[in-house]
């Protein structure tokens, strides 16, 4: 229970799901953690579940769009806990969904602006900062969506969800004279909010679990496990992966 012990950890898309899980996780295993996403009470409860199990964490509300709400979150764990050591950029949308001929511009390039360029922006300045104490791991969430599985009417979606696996390999190879390492996680259905949203009724809910190998969905925690994997350094030797977490999704179509 100590795989992150000294270590200060930065979540974003932290206030439920994937990212919530992973947090409470990090801080389990001897983190200090700064969580970050839009909504102010979800992240002030998760620092208020931390703090009852025994850890810190700090929260920090913004907009993963912003440039200074990267450097923000990066200037938050220096100054609070004097280093940054994992960056779990996990803070998502779906985006507009539907036939792609009937997808706006304006949907495509939100999908594109919060999944992509975003997940940029953050990474940017958190290997800055990882390189002033000699490396750190730097990990995103893809998707199985448009990289083993293709699934329509998710086209923007899929494009930059694909885009950070463009994004982990680049970084791995430019920074891992630094040791700096740089992984995504590629996530099959998780039961999430936006999982529950996307799939609301039992039909839809049996044809994705129909989906997965397992013949069912992931519990958040269970992407956590991966993602502390990636963090610790049990990983110390991985980087530029795409790691399935699919349930077997890759490798079925029945």
């Amino acid at each position: 229970m100590n795989r992150l012990n000294g270590k200060v950890a930065i979540v974003t898309g932290a206030s439920s799901g994937i990212g919530r899980a992973t947090a409470k996780l990090f801080a389990a295993e001897g983190a200090k953690v700064v969580v970050g996403a839009r909504r102010q009470a979800e992240l002030e409860s998760l620092v208020e579940e931390i703090k009852a199990a025994g850890g810190q964490a700090t929260a920090v509300a913004g907009d993963v769009r912003s440039e200074d709400y990267h450097k923000a979150l990066v200037a938050t764990a220096v100054d609070r806990y004097g280093k940054l050591d994992v960056a779990f950029n996990n803070a998502g949308t779906l985006g507009e969904a539907g036939p792609s001929t009937g997808v706006s511009e304006a949907g495509f390039a939100e999908a594109l602006t919060i999944n992509l360029t975003a997940s940029f922006l953050a990474a940017k300045h958190q290997i800055g900062q990882m390189e002033k104490n000699g490396g750190g791991s730097v990990i995103f969430t893809s998707t199985f969506v448009g990289y083993s599985f293709a699934f329509p009417g998710v086209a923007a979606y899929a494009a930059s969800k694909s885009g950070l696996i463009g994004l982990t390999q680049a970084l791995a190879a430019e920074f891992g004279q630094q040791n700096v390492r740089v992984n995504a996680v590629l996530p099959g259905a998780v039961d999430t909010d936006m999982y529950r949203e996307m799939n609301d009724t039992s039909d839809k809910q049996s044809f994705i679990t129909n989906l997965h190998a397992l013949k069912r969905v992931a519990a958040p925690n269970e992407l956590a496990r991966s993602v502390l994997y990636l963090a610790s350094d049990d990983s110390s030797f991985v980087t530029g992966t795409a790691s399935l977490v699919d349930g077997g999704a890759s490798i079925t179509r029945t």
